[in-house]
C-alpha cells in the first residue's frame, strides 16, 4: 500500500486509537478521525497532523462523509457497559459501518476484536464483539479482523486492575476467574499488528489471534506485577465465579469502574488463548513480549509520567452516550464526575449551580451539610455558617459556606476549594458546555476532586465515598430541577 493513502481510524479517543493514530503517521500515511466531539482530541500532540471529521457512528450519513476518499478504515469503536441494549448498538454500528465502506470502495476494514471461545458461554459483551466481526465481514469489503488477547500497557483497563489491586491488597480472596487462563498482550505488539496488517496482503479476509508468548492465569498476573514491585502477596482461592460481587469489589478498590471491569471478568469465564499460529506466519518480523517485560515498561511509564493514552479517555463511548456517572483516578487525585444533558441554555444551568450555599442551602440532604459543618467547627475548622455574600452573584476568592471559590469562567464554570478540615485537598466543580451534537441542549456535570494525605487520607476517602453517591447524585438532580424552574420563569 502506497503510503500516501488516507486511512480512517474509529476510537480515536479510546486507549489504542489515541496510540495508533501516531504510529501510523510515523510511518507516512495520511490519517483521517471520525470523532463525536473533537474538542476531546484538544491537547494530543498529533492533532494538528490529522483530518478531523465529526460525527456520530450511529448516523449511516455521516459515517459516509468520513469514509469519501478513504483506502482502509480502522474500526476500534465498542461500548464497554456490556447488556442486551448496549449489544445492539454495537451491532447497529457494525452494520452501518460495512455498508458505509462498500459504498465508499474503500479496499478493506481492520477490526480490533477480542481473544474468545465461540463454543463457551459469552456475555453479552463478548458476544457482541463477536458477532462486530462477522457482521463486518458479512459485508463486500475484505476485513482483517485481529483477535488480541488482554492488553498490558500503562493505562490500560486490565494493567490498572492488576496494579490496584496488587498495590492496596496484601491478602487477596480470589474467586474461580482468577485461575483461567489467558494470555496477555503488550500495548506495543498490538500496535506493530494493526500498522504492520497495513503492508501485509495475505492478511487480507483473514481472522488472526494474537497474543503474548506465555499463558498466565490472573493469578500469575498479579503475582507477577508484586514480583516487579518486590512486594509480598498471598492469594487464597476459592470454588465460586462470583462475578458481579468481582466487578463491584475491584470498583470500590480501584479506580475502574464496575462496568468496565465486568466485561474482563465476564470474559474469564473460558480460557482465552491463541489456538492457531497465523499471525507468527504472517508477521514473523513481530517478536511479542512476555508479561513481565509488558510490566516493566509500563511501571517505567507511569513513574515517569509518560502515560501516552488511557482507559478512562473514553469518557464518552464510541457510540456517542454521556455517562452519567464514572470514578477515576488522575494523577494522585480521586475523581468523581455525574454528567446530565439538559434542554436547557448554559446560561441558565450557570445560574442555578452558582446560586447554590448560603440561605439558598444546598437542595439536597440539607442536614447532612449542616452535619458536617458542626463537625468541622467542633475541631476548629471554619464550618458552614460563613454563608455568602451575595444569593445569586458569586466571584473568585469568595467565602461560600466551608468552600472558597476559585474560579468562576462566566456561564461555564465555578471551582469550589474545601477549606473544612479534611486529611487531603478536595474541591468540588461545576461545569455548563454546549452538547456536541445541539448546541441548545446543556452538559451539565458535578465533579468532585480530592488529593489524599497519608494513610488517613485514603481512610478519609473510602469512609466518604458512600455518602457521595446520595449527596451528589441528589446534589445534581435538584440543580437540575433548579435550572427547569429558571428557564420556565424567563
Amino acid at each position: 500500500m502506497a503510503d500516501n493513502n488516507l486511512i480512517l481510524v474509529t476510537g480515536a479517543t479510546g486507549y489504542v486509537g489515541g496510540r495508533l493514530v501516531p504510529k501510523l503517521l510515523e510511518a507516512g500515511y495520511r490519517v483521517r478521525c471520525l470523532v463525536r466531539d473533537p474538542s476531546r482530541l484538544q491537547g494530543r500532540a498529533w492533532q494538528d497532523k490529522v483530518e478531523v471529521v465529526q460525527g456520530d457512528a450511529l448516523v449511516p450519513d455521516q459515517i459516509a462523509k468520513a469514509m469519501q476518499g478513504v483506502s482502509v478504515a480502522y474500526y476500534l469503536m465498542h461500548g464497554m457497559q456490556g447488556g442486551k441494549v448496549n449489544a445492539e448498538r454495537d451491532l447497529r454500528v457494525a452494520w452501518n459501518f460495512t455498508h458505509a465502506a462498500e459504498d465508499a470502495n474503500i479496499e478493506r476494514i481492520i477490526y480490533l476484536g477480542e481473544l474468545v471461545d465461540p463454543t463457551s458461554h459469552l456475555s453479552p459483551y463478548l458476544r457482541a464483539r463477536h458477532e462486530t466481526g462477522y457482521l463486518l465481514r458479512y459485508g463486500k469489503v475484505p476485513v482483517t479482523e485481529l483477535r488480541a488477547g488482554m492488553i498490558i500497557g500503562s493505562g490500560s483497563a486490565l494493567f490498572e486492575m492488576i496494579r490496584y489491586l496488587t498495590e492496596r491488597e496484601p491478602l487477596l480472596i480470589c474467586p474461580a476467574w482468577f485461575f483461567s487462563q489467558a494470555q496477555p498482550i503488550a500495548i506495543r505488539d498490538v500496535l506493530s499488528y494493526l500498522v504492520d496488517t497495513l503492508k501485509t496482503p495475505d492478511s487480507i479476509g483473514r481472522v488472526i489471534e494474537i497474543g503474548g508468548p506465555t499463558r498466565l492465569t490472573y493469578a500469575d498476573m498479579l503475582l507477577g506485577y508484586a514480583k516487579e514491585r518486590d512486594l509480598k502477596r498471598v492469594l487464597i482461592p476459592t470454588p465460586f465465579f462470583a462475578p458481579r460481587l468481582s466487578a463491584y469489589w475491584v470498583h470500590m478498590v480501584t479506580p475502574i469502574h464496575w462496568r468496565v471491569v465486568a466485561p474482563l471478568i465476564e470474559g474469564l469465564r473460558a480460557n482465552l488463548i491463541v489456538r492457531d499460529d497465523a499471525a507468527k506466519k504472517l508477521f514473523p518480523q513481530i517478536q511479542p513480549i512476555d508479561f513481565q517485560t509488558a510490566t516493566h515498561l509500563a511501571l517505567g511509564r507511569i513513574q515517569r509520567d509518560n502515560v501516552e493514552t488511557s482507559w478512562s479517555d473514553a469518557l464518552v463511548t464510541a457510540l456517542g452516550d454521556i455517562k452519567p456517572y464514572e470514578f477515576s483516578v488522575e494523577e494522585g487525585l480521586f475523581i468523581e464526575r455525574r454528567q446530565v444533558i439538559l434542554d436547557i441554555p448554559t446560561e441558565t444551568v450557570f445560574r442555578s449551580y452558582t446560586g447554590i450555599g448560603g440561605e439558598r442551602g444546598w437542595l439536597y440532604m440539607d442536614w447532612s451539610w449542616a452535619l458536617r459543618g458542626w463537625m468541622d467547627k467542633a475541631i476548629g475548622g471554619v464550618g458552614l455558617r460563613r454563608g455568602r455574600r451575595h444569593p445569586d452573584e458569586i466571584h473568585t476568592g469568595e467565602a461560600l459556606d466551608f468552600w472558597r471559590v476559585e474560579t468562576v469562567e462566566k456561564n461555564s464554570r465555578m471551582r469550589l476549594r474545601a477549606e473544612m478540615k479534611v486529611p487531603g485537598k478536595a474541591w468540588l466543580q461545576f461545569d455548563s458546555t454546549s452538547a456536541p451534537d445541539d448546541k441548545n441542549k446543556t452538559v451539565f456535570t458535578v465533579t468532585a476532586y480530592y488529593e489524599p494525605h497519608g494513610f488517613f487520607g485514603f481512610l478519609y476517602w473510602y469512609a466518604m465515598w458512600p455518602f457521595h453517591k446520595f449527596i451528589f447524585d441528589g446534589l445534581t438532580r435538584r440543580l437540575a430541577s433548579r435550572a427547569r424552574v429558571l428557564a420556565r420563569s424567563y
